[in-house]
């Protein structure tokens, strides 16, 4: 029986041996399409190849993408664990071709790899056309062999693929497996197509069309194949099963939670070991390529997987995290296959079990105030939509949860409900919203692009080169001139500015041409192009002018410091904490430098204090800063340290810093710090200078901040700091060096003198002296002794002792103290043992304070407390008491 891995391999292969580039999947989260959130298709990283914006060396690809959908059209989430083939995650195998091959070889090719490659027997297929396809018919004819009533015709557009509204088009050919008549089930188009009988295992678009706003269509120049195959439907099918779940890498997923929750695999839990397995796919894929749980947009999508998987090991019984305990299984079953899954491991199973173990307080909570609300309602009444969405808005609860579990009641929810009150709260925050329209205007990028080319850049050696304007942008829109006072945006042949990306700011400078000139303000790129957001100060700038760039120097110079030190800090992280540490996030301008990296916890002033020695230790070494441009799996074999979910092409830029003694990496263990990185970087170590480390914070959750400086920054702050000291220390009469001895001297000496103000206080209460009205004489009040008294210069905290001195003295009775705090009131009771019983401080306070311009009060039955804003009511408070007193 082939495994999913042999399945994989056989399809890659086949399609290799015909010509195609193997091309690598690209992350889940799309690189080249701002409207998707995950990659939900094979076909998501060749858009830009299909519509002809882009070009690259090869007309025909194959891959086996992984996918997710979990969110906004392409949303399983809510079938996943019920049906037999819904998942969040999944691969989808393809074969491409751009304006090479079309409708004959796509058949062709489809066809021999079924029936000869994976040998399923020709028999059980049918196929669907869309019915104005006579061409793909009459293929299906000639090259299977298969008559009209295997050929069904689809006149809907389930057999016709559009990019969108306008743009490309063209018609499906879907490739049906027939499971057999003992299966419920019609083929497609008929009443029963939604039985399990026939299932299509593969859709192949045949892109041909362009379509207009009028919906009329043509021809396209580049008539283009884009098909996609479930690597799990066609793996159920070759290993004998009707079901995804029991393919070999789902049951091997199943059977690891089962083990680790000590349920049965086939059991009554079984849907919850499905919801486990899938959700642990689509939670590690996600994380490996660096999406991270967090309250919007991706990384909220990712936690309601993660929460809805940990919902379904909670029903199983699992008292202690259960989905950081699968990872390894995980890695074991698809590591080889996507080899960024070992590489992030460590990192997601901490996440995983942080995450569940917060989210077990939320699910008790959540499940609880549930349970309450169901309380209320009539039998198989639906929980009211407003409900819901506080269980979501206020508790972290999301609506798919809630519905999870309702769904076990039989019950819904009221969606409407739901949406109204979401609604509302959108509307607020929409209110404050601005967005960036860069996902609006991108189209003008590609078309730049393609009429120009991309941009050369020229940084890495030069801060200032020549070039020509080869297109201006204002609007949205391209323009031929622009002149003194308006701002533009900038592309240019060639540039020596750097584009803002991988965390390092964009380049600020100066354009000068014959006719103007103009302030460069931020560059940044789309699209292989460098656009350059400029002022225009002076005359008139032309598309076509031949100009001269140059980059503020000084500015350059500081944000390569704080960019090198960066990769240095990374490195000390990791000696430092662990290899757990990765990258998260960065921002290295001209001013400091911000680095995000994943850690649960902060850092000690000892792990601070090593991190920022080693830093500045390789700093003073001086070596040299070397650069290598290589293939990524030479950088990963050479050690190279990659973000995760950060998209490398076929050569990348390696970073490599810092001498070691063996004990480093490279193939000599020789070196220090190697990163794959697109920035700009010193040309020694010691160009960085200095490095201060300002400051660890927490980002967001498993994630922490450092932020430091370097260079000149460093010194000033130093230097500053040096300043401060110098002040302190004359201030104090003592060296410098002194200084910090002689502030604990002065603060233990400050502690003694008020410890003893106190106990002076204290006694002066005791005595009546210093302006506290005499000595507290003893009342007798309903047979019980009663001390009442006001004093002054004595603090809340001083009161409670002063209250045992009183009871002491009275043997048996109630003491009440009221201390004038500047004008506000601090009310302290206290009643001996004997009396509690009849007697409560509590009660004392409470009916004191309100006389006081307060209320409440607490604390036991033989000593209380509490306050007021109004000490003037001191008297009306003692005669309140009087009266509790007399009963």
């Amino acid at each position: 029986m082939p495994t999913l891995n042999d399945i994989r391999s056989t399809f890659l292969s086949y399609f290799d041996r015909h010509d195609h580039r193997v091309v690598e999947s690209s992350p889940l989260v799309p690189r080249n399409d701002p409207t998707l959130m995950f990659t939900n298709s094979g076909m998501v990283q060749f858009k830009n190849l299909f519509t002809g914006v882009e070009r690259r060396d090869y007309v025909r690809a194959t891959s086996s993408q992984k996918c997710v959908r979990a969110g906004g059209k392409h949303n399983d989430l809510d079938n996943v664990g019920y049906t037999a083939r819904h998942h969040t995650f999944f691969e989808m195998m393809g074969n491409f071709s751009f304006g090479d091959y079309f409708k004959e070889d796509a058949i062709r090719f489809a066809w021999e790899l079924l029936t000869r490659d994976f040998g399923i027997d020709k028999s059980k297929f049918l196929v669907t056309v869309y019915h104005t396809d006579v061409e793909a018919a009459a293929i299906w004819k000639k090259v299977a062999g298969l008559g009209d009533d295997r050929i069904i015709r689809i006149a809907t557009d389930d057999n016709f693929w559009s990019m969108g509204a306008t743009g490309p088009c063209g018609p499906c050919s879907e490739i049906f497996y027939d499971h057999g008549p003992e299966i419920w089930g019609g083929p497609p188009g008929s009443p029963e197509e939604d039985g399990d009988r026939f299932i299509e295992i593969w859709n192949l678009v045949f892109m041909q069309n362009e379509r207009f706003e009028d919906g009329t269509q043509r021809d396209l120049d580049m008539q283009s194949i884009d098909t996609g195959m479930g690597l799990e439907r066609i793996g159920a099918l070759l290993q004998g099963k009707h079901d995804n779940y029991d393919t070999d890498v789902m049951r091997a997923l199943i059977e690891a939670s089962a083990h680790a929750t000590s349920t049965d695999a086939d059991g009554p839990g079984n849907v919850h070991h499905r919801v486990i397995a899938d959700h642990l796919r689509s939670t590690s894929f996600l994380m490996a390529d660096g999406v991270m749980p967090s309250n919007e947009g991706r990384g909220y999508v990712l936690r309601r997987i993660m929460r809805r998987a940990m919902r379904h090991a909670h029903l199983l019984g699992a008292k202690d995290p259960v989905m950081y305990r699968l990872v390894p299984s995980l890695v074991t079953q698809m590591g080889q296959a996507f080899p960024e899954l070992g590489r992030a491991q460590n990192m997601i199973e901490e996440m995983l079990r942080l995450e569940e173990t917060r989210f077990k307080q939320t699910l008790d909570r959540g499940l609880g105030l549930l349970d309450e609300a169901l309380l209320d309602l009539g039998e198989g009444a639906d929980l009211p939509g407003a409900t819901a969405f506080k269980l979501y808005d206020t508790f972290g609860f999301p609506l798919d949860l809630t519905q999870d579990a309702l769904r076990e009641k039989g019950r819904g929810v009221d969606i409407a409900g739901f949406d109204a009150a979401m609604a509302e709260q959108k509307a607020k925050a929409r209110a404050a919203w601005a967005g960036t329209g860069e996902a609006a205007d991108q189209g003008v990028w590609y078309d730049i692009a393609e009429a120009s080319g991309v941009t050369d850049f020229l940084g890495y050696d030069t801060e200032s080169a020549e070039a020509q304007i080869a297109a201006l942008v204002q609007d949205g829109a391209t323009v031929k001139s622009v002149g003194a006072g308006e701002t533009v945006q900038i592309v240019l042949n060639q540039t020596p500015f750097y584009a803002e990306s991988g965390g390092q700011v964009g380049d600020r400078g100066t354009l000068r041409c014959e006719d103007g000139e103009a302030r460069i303000t931020d560059t940044r790129k789309v699209a292989g192009v460098f656009i350059h957001f400029a002022e225009v100060t002076r005359g008139t700038l032309t598309k076509g002018a031949a100009v001269q760039m140059e980059v503020d120097h000084g500015r350059r110079s500081a944000i390569r410091g704080n960019h090198s030190a960066t990769h240095l800090l990374h490195e000390a992280l990791r000696e430092t904490l662990g290899d757990h540490v990765a990258q998260r996030g960065s921002l290295n301008d001209d001013g400091r430098l911000r680095f995000d990296f994943s850690h649960t916890q902060g850092l000690s002033e000892d792990e601070l204090a090593r991190v920022a020695a080693d830093v500045n230790a390789f700093i003073r070494q001086n070596a040299p800063v070397e650069t290598r441009i290589m293939t990524p799996d030479e950088a990963r074999a050479l050690g190279a340290q990659a973000l995760f979910g950060e998209k490398y092409g076929d050569e990348v830029r390696v970073v490599s810093m810092g001498a070691q003694d063996g004990s480093g990496k490279g193939a000599d263990k020789s070196t220090y710090s190697i990163e794959l990185c697109g920035g700009t970087h010193v040309a020694q170590t010691g160009d960085i200078g200095l490095f201060v480390l300002l400051s660890d914070t927490a980002s967001s959750a498993g994630v922490r901040r450092i932020e430091a400086l370097t260079g000149a920054a460093a010194l000033e702050h130093l230097t500053d700091h040096s300043k401060t000291l110098t002040e302190i220390a004359g201030a104090l009469k003592v060296r410098p060096a002194d200084a910090q001895a002689r502030v604990r001297a002065l603060m233990d000496e400050r502690r003694t003198l008020a410890n003893e103000v106190a106990q002076l206080r204290r006694e002066l209460a005791m005595s009546g002296g210093a302006g506290q009205g005499g000595e507290a004489e003893i009342e007798e009040i309903g047979g019980t002794k009663f001390i009442a008294q006001v004093v002054s210069g004595i603090s809340a905290k001083d009161l409670p002792g002063l209250i045992d001195q009183h009871k002491e003295r009275i043997g048996s009775g109630a003491v009440l103290l009221i201390a004038d705090t500047g004008g506000k009131a601090a009310v302290c009771a206290g009643v001996t043992d004997d009396k509690t019983g009849a007697l409560s401080a509590v009660d004392i306070v409470r009916t004191a304070v309100v006389h006081l311009g307060g209320k409440g009060g607490g604390g036991r039955a033989d000593l209380a407390q509490g306050g007021g804003a109004d000490a003037s009511g001191a008297g009306a408070a003692i005669d309140a008491v009087r009266t509790l007193l007399k009963g």
